[in-house]
């Protein structure tokens, strides 16, 4: 008797267990496909296909902030999570446009992760979509921010570098005008004249230059470069400097290797790397530029055997008016932009430049290009 009972318990228990699952997975199911209709049904028709035709990132929210329609953009600068906005910023916008129905635009620093100091800037704009929902448009500003910030500091230093060869000129010359009596004086500080005037000259037109490299695309107008010419050219320009204190500018490595891009500029890139290394030279230390090339890269390197430069500084090198000496480099007429020169010629032509040095022993630099497609050139010649 006691075994049926238990039988008739265990059967009735798993009749209840079981249909309470059944009930529960089909109010799940029946909650998913009323919220899936609520919100395909709820998003104006055409609100999907307009945001995947645009570039900014996307974002369609109920008036309690809930996100119901996002672009991949929208996830990948981190503006939602868990279907709600990141951003305090964004979502104070939200509430403003819910209260007081105007849009609003805001260019906004945003965190880039939860757990960043690092900034991303977004130009965000929140308006209602109908009468129900909130649509937010983002876009990266960041690079732009960059570039400004770039401008203003590249400005801040021509100022202040354009002070010093004008300012001493200026000194000079009341100098020259009181010791006009003085033919010794007049002398020496026509010297020192000559020697800024010269400092600002160049100064002006490594400037000029800079501005050029940044604004055109060299690539436009290119067309194969032996750098067996660029290095021969580039090593006549030093020669003079080289020869009077003695030293040897010593080339070596492959021949006939074949690069795409300005022959002018290139030159100009690895006379900068050459000047640079016999000012920071002592006399009579060797030079070498040699040529390599590997899995379709080409390589110049200039080596020198100078005071080197110190590992907090090398990061630093191609910057803007950056000098590692600053009084060895107003002696020698340094502007600090050679480098900076090199760098933004070789981007152009869709290589980078890499520098290794150790203080006392000397640096490397060296150019790093993609190699010519000789095959595709030849068969532009022929079309021709």
């Amino acid at each position: 008797m006691e075994t049926g009972w238990l039988v008739l318990s265990s059967l009735v228990l798993g009749l209840v267990v079981g249909s309470g699952f059944v009930l529960v997975v089909e109010w799940a199911r029946r909650k998913g496909e009323l919220a899936a209709s609520i919100t395909s049904a709820a998003v104006p028709d055409g609100v999907e296909q307009a945001l995947d035709a645009i570039e900014s990132a996307g974002i369609v929210l109920d008036p309690s902030g809930n996100v119901l329609m996002a672009t991949p953009k929208a996830d990948q600068y981190g503006l939602i999570r868990q279907g709600r906005l990141v951003h305090e910023e964004i979502a104070a916008h939200l509430v403003q446009v819910v209260k007081e129905g105007e849009p609003i635009t805001d260019d906004l620093a945003l965190a880039r992760g939860p757990f960043s100091e690092a900034q991303i800037w977004m130009h965000v704009r929140v308006a209602r979509l109908g009468t129900r929902f909130i649509l937010v448009l983002a876009d990266d500003r960041t690079e732009a921010h960059r570039l400004e910030e770039v401008r203003r500091d590249f400005i801040a230093n021509i100022s202040h570098e354009l002070k010093t060869p004008i300012g001493a000129i200026t000194l000079l010359s009341e100098a020259l005008e009181m010791a006009a009596d003085d033919p010794d004086q007049v002398r020496r500080f026509a010297e020192r004249m000559e020697s800024e005037a010269g400092r600002l000259s160049r100064l002006t037109l490594e400037i000029i230059e800079l501005s050029r490299l940044q604004a055109v695309d060299t690539l436009a107008t290119a067309e194969d470069v032996r750098l067996d010419h660029v290095i021969s050219s580039a090593v006549d320009q030093n020669h003079v400097a080289a020869n009077a204190r003695g030293m040897e500018l010593a080339v070596g490595g492959k021949k006939k290797v074949t690069v795409r891009g300005d022959e002018a500029l290139l030159t100009l890139a690895v006379h900068n790397l050459i000047a640079n290394a016999v000012q920071y030279s002592p006399d009579g230390s060797r030079i070498g530029i040699g040529v390599r090339l590997e899995a379709g890269v080409a390589e110049i390197a200039v080596t020198d055997q100078g005071i080197g430069i110190g590992e907090d500084d090398l990061p630093r090198v191609f910057e803007r008016f950056f000098r590692v000496d600053q009084a060895r480099s107003r002696n020698t007429g340094g502007t600090g932009l050679g480098l900076s020169i090199v760098k933004h010629v070789v981007q152009n032509h869709g290589g980078d430049i890499r520098a290794w040095s150790q203080p006392g022993k000397g640096s490397t630099f060296t150019i790093r290009l993609p190699e010519a497609d000789t095959d595709a050139s030849a068969a532009q010649g022929d079309k021709a």
